[in-house]
């Protein structure tokens, strides 16, 4: 069977090139695009390249961008208009493919291996959607096209702004293997640090390791890297709709135990929730719908869903609401093996749908918002563990980092042996 040809489109600082197309007298100024600008704590979602520059990271909190550029222009998001560009791209992908990903706002996957013939090989596809994109929505975008969608992810990545890069089956090794580990879609930092730690550096060096060593090491997830380093990925591209633009941020992970009781999964759901909150918080969304997915260990695997009283990214009513769903959904049969959570039903925190409700103590509220920015923060500069709830710390076997160990991937990454890795869930990001 001839090799597929897949493109992953990424639109290049996407939320601050649609901001500066709509204020022509920031040109060649430094721009960032932060969650809060009105707070301390707030972080930068999207930086355009004068802002890139001096330094300046996603991610990094705004006090922190300012000192390395005392003359940094915050904007705050407006993710009303990124969405219609969004859109906007969307119909310019659906001239070229019927199977269309999307990962986050900016980027998405297309599959045009049945289009080939009438349209061109994928370099022409590509630099096709490129031109497109820069005339009619006066942004730029990079394209990878490759063979599979971590090869693609990985080529839109190497050339920016406005570039296509083919990383094909006759040139991978020479162009991917030589990159450090840490550029493999779903290599984070922790797991960086581990395979360092292990002396693997590169691509390169994780494709030959040993994979029984991987797997020693990292559980089934080691031999899911070691395929994705040489190549080995046939994940579909999802045939998504356009709802899914923005459609949840959610995490699961397969304990490090059993779950034998409803103390166990309360704790491992406030983990889930951490970690779901402070991605709700990290790109500016609230989420008014709760879901959890179970998996026992007999491997029967089922979700649930529940609405919100009111929108919210706070860790604790997304943990309160997960563990209430449980509660009226679980009979207990047979212990858990994977648990999940996921806030959907998304909206721009601050939205019209976050009113005050006179049922709820807002003052108290509004202390609880800022103690959880408060907490991102100091995780951000002194890693997960700094700061654990009390009750995380009766259980050190269970002791897990969904943020860092276990990666957010877009649903449809896996498919056949490589569904259930033992790390995570779904999620979007801008």
């Amino acid at each position: 069977m001839s090799p597929r040809t897949i493109l992953h489109v990424d639109m290049n600082n996407f939320y601050a090139s649609v901001e500066c197309l709509y204020r022509p007298e920031l040109k060649g100024k430094p721009v960032a695009v932060c969650g809060d600008p009105s707070l301390r704590h707030g972080i930068v979602l999207a930086k355009n390249y004068p802002a890139k520059a001096t330094g300046i990271i996603t991610g990094q909190a705004i006090w922190q961008a300012r000192q390395r550029c005392p003359d940094l222009i915050v904007l705050p998001p407006n993710f009303a208009l990124y969405l219609d560009f969004a859109r906007l791209a969307r119909n310019i992908y659906a001239d070229y493919a019927s199977r269309i990903e999307a990962f986050g706002l900016d980027e998405a996957w297309l599959d045009v291996t049945d289009g080939q013939k009438l349209m061109g090989d994928g370099r022409a596809v590509a630099d096709r959607i490129r031109a497109r994109i820069k005339s009619e929505l006066g942004i730029t975008a990079s394209v990878g096209v490759s063979f599979n969608k971590v090869f693609a992810k990985l080529g839109s990545d190497m050339k920016k702004p406005d570039a296509t890069t083919v990383i094909s089956v006759l040139n991978y090794k020479e162009t991917v293997w030589p990159l450090p580990v840490s550029d493999l879609l779903y290599v984070g930092r922790a797991t960086q640090k581990k395979l360092n730690r292990k002396n693997i550096l590169t691509i390169g060096d994780l494709a030959q390791t040993d994979i029984r060593s991987l797997t020693a090491a990292f559980g089934k997830w080691g031999g899911v890297l070691h395929d994705f380093a040489n190549g080995r990925d046939d994940a579909p591209v999802a045939n998504f709709g356009e709802s899914s633009l923005i459609k949840s941020i959610g995490n699961s992970t397969t304990t490090p135990r059993d779950l034998m009781d409803e103390k166990d999964v309360r704790l491992v759901l406030y983990v889930l929730a951490e970690s779901v909150a402070a991605r709700l918080r990290e790109h500016g969304f609230a989420c008014r719908t709760i879901q959890i997915h179970i998996r026992d260990s007999g491997l029967f695997t089922f979700e649930r869903q529940g609405k919100l009283s009111r929108p919210t990214s706070l860790s604790s009513e997304i943990a309160g609401k997960a563990a209430a769903i449980f509660r009226e959904n679980y009979t207990w049969e047979k212990p858990i093996r994977t648990l999940g959570l996921r806030g959907c039903d998304l909206i721009p925190a601050g939205g019209t749908d976050t009113q005050t409700n006179i049922f709820m103590d807002e003052v108290r509220r509004r202390k609880q918002e800022k103690l959880e920015e408060t907490l991102d923060d100091l995780r951000r500069r002194y890693g997960y563990y700094c700061l654990q709830r009390a009750v995380l710390l009766s259980d050190r076997p269970m002791h897990i980092n969904p943020k860092d160990d276990h990666v957010i991937h877009p649903a449809g990454v896996f498919s056949g042996p490589l569904k259930d890795p033992g790390a995570p869930g779904k999620g979007v990001a801008p």
